[in-house]
């Protein structure tokens, strides 16, 4: 993705986009947007980038094996090429530090599973090979599995990618970045969004991209979850050791979890599938110890070794049809209902598919005009 405007031809074929939400989504889709030179408008109920938002978090992990899934996996690699291209237009927005890091992603399998894993990644020329779980003593890798080693994969350096989206964005003349407005309702049959206060705004296209909260704004098949991770400080005789260890998935005792490595200034971060729980609405509390079943799942060696220095709950969106794109939802407005890890790491593929359907969409004003 180049700095450059590509998509339309000239200011005739510009629209008026409006994003609700600046999460990576809507700032990624902002940021395509001004590319192919239209103007865009986001509006976001906080301060931008949002620190309570789903997108931000220290890392996200960036892996493309679906074991058996060659398709999948395929789709999936190419995300690799696309945050190479983010970062680079991104990064000397933020003091040129690099916004994603190939550090790997262990996975651990089935040992029957294997093979299977092995044939998708040479299916599509994918770099694969088993690894010894030995060399990775801190980690609590499941009794009897074998584990996989994905070099290629990474972690994405969420929140200082969405500093970085931020600081590039306002320096586009393009762009209008609107903080504090918040979004009570979009009429998906006229395109007209609604603020609390009273005001409205309106766009030749409206994307709603604010993550959980959109099922709230649109009716929207979506099921709302809630996950618990916890940020621990290893002791100082492994922080060089997990500066080097790569992402590792289908870890702990059952298999349901996995951790991001502190590389570069963060934290280790685990979590479990056992901590994910749905809920009926954002507001819901928590009742349990959920931190405690984080800490006991089998993820760490001797984790009383480490220091826990966060707990975070966090509300995700997943849609009913399965998908992680942009939907539309009325003629001039379109939602991307899934939010989360896996919606972070494939917002590049929305935002361009959205950017194409944009494109031809400002053909027709364009001639409409003439």
């Amino acid at each position: 993705m180049s700095g450059d405007a590509r998509g339309l031809g000239g200011a005739r074929d510009r629209l008026r986009v409006v994003v609700v939400g600046a999460g990576i989504t809507g700032l990624l889709a902002a940021i395509r947007c001004v590319q192919a030179g239209h103007r865009v408008v986001v509006l976001e109920r906080g301060p931008v980038p949002h620190p309570e938002s789903t997108s931000f978090d220290q890392h996200r992990a960036l892996r493309a094996l679906t074991a058996g899934d060659p398709a999948a996996t395929g789709r999936t690699a190419l995300l690799h090429r696309r945050w190479q291209e983010l970062d680079a237009l991104l990064r000397d927005h933020l003091s040129g530090v690099p916004l994603y890091r190939r550090v790997g992603v262990l996975t651990a399998l089935p040992r029957d599973e294997v093979p299977a894993a092995v044939a998708t990644a040479e299916a599509i020329g994918l770099p694969l090979r088993v690894a010894d779980p030995a060399a990775y003593p801190h980690i609590g890798f499941p009794a009897g599995t074998a584990v996989v080693l994905e070099p290629h994969a990474g972690v994405l350096l969420a929140d200082r990618i969405l500093r970085a989206a931020v600081r590039w964005l306002r320096h586009h003349p393009l762009a209008d970045l609107r903080p504090g407005r918040e979004v009570v309702a979009v009429r998906p049959d006229s395109g007209e969004v609604r603020l609390a206060g009273g005001t409205t705004e309106t766009g030749d296209a409206v994307l709603v991209a604010a993550g959980p909260w959109s099922a709230g704004l649109l009716d929207l098949p979506v099921t709302l979850h809630r996950q618990t991770m916890v940020y621990l400080r290893p002791p100082g005789e492994l922080v060089r050791t997990w500066a080097v260890t790569p992402i590792a998935g289908g870890i702990g005792t059952d298999g349901r979890s996995w951790l991001l490595p502190a590389v570069t200034g963060t934290l280790v971060k685990i979590s479990t599938d056992a901590a994910r729980r749905e809920v009926a609405e954002l507001s819901e509390g928590d009742r349990g110890d959920w931190a405690a079943r984080v800490l006991t799942a089998g993820i760490l060696a001797d984790p009383e070794r480490y220091r826990v220095v966060l707990v975070r709950h966090c509300h995700y969106a997943t849609s009913d049809g399965g998908g992680t794109g942009f939907v539309r939802v009325g003629p001039a407005v379109w939602a991307r209902p899934a939010s989360g890890g896996d919606g972070f790491r494939t917002a590049p593929h929305a935002v361009d598919a959205i950017a194409g359907e944009l494109a031809g969409r400002g053909a027709g004003v364009a001639a409409s005009l003439s």
